[in-house]
């Protein structure tokens, strides 16, 4: 699998995302349904605290790579959802850092939204990978 970075603006690589990435020559294709800050019975966890959130949802987004036999490094397409975008943004680092260590700069969009499907979330992570 090859991948390639567009960015014909540069802004977005130091926050951590591709403008776009073009990829060619791969096998599989994963698409992720929304994860949530949920423990393995489904149960919502961390109730107000976005960080805490966003930690968790990324751990449930990597739980479903790793059964599929992939990485975070794999993702090319993140979407996140939130209820509360400037309060993501404080906690944005989060979601960047364990990004950049896996070595991934997926194309990212951010939607504020009304809710979540489980009351108490805040954000919710969902993913395209390729490998």
């Amino acid at each position: 699998m090859e991948r390639t970075a567009i960015n014909p603006v540069t802004w977005s690589v130091d926050m951590g995302f591709n403008q776009a990435e073009l990829v060619s020559g791969h096998t599989k294709t994963l698409y992720c349904s929304g994860q949530t800050a949920t423990d393995t019975d489904g149960a919502p966890r961390h109730d107000g605290d976005m960080a805490a959130q966003l930690a968790l949802c990324l751990d449930n987004v990597e739980a479903v790579l790793v059964d599929a036999g992939m990485t975070l490094a794999h993702l090319v397409r993140l979407n996140v959802y939130t209820t509360d975008v400037d309060q993501l943004f404080q906690h944005y680092g989060v979601l960047a850092a364990r990004l950049g260590a896996a070595g991934a700069a997926p194309a990212t969009t951010m939607l504020g939204v009304t809710r979540l499907a489980l009351a108490g979330q805040m954000v919710e992570l969902e993913g395209t990978a390729v490998a």
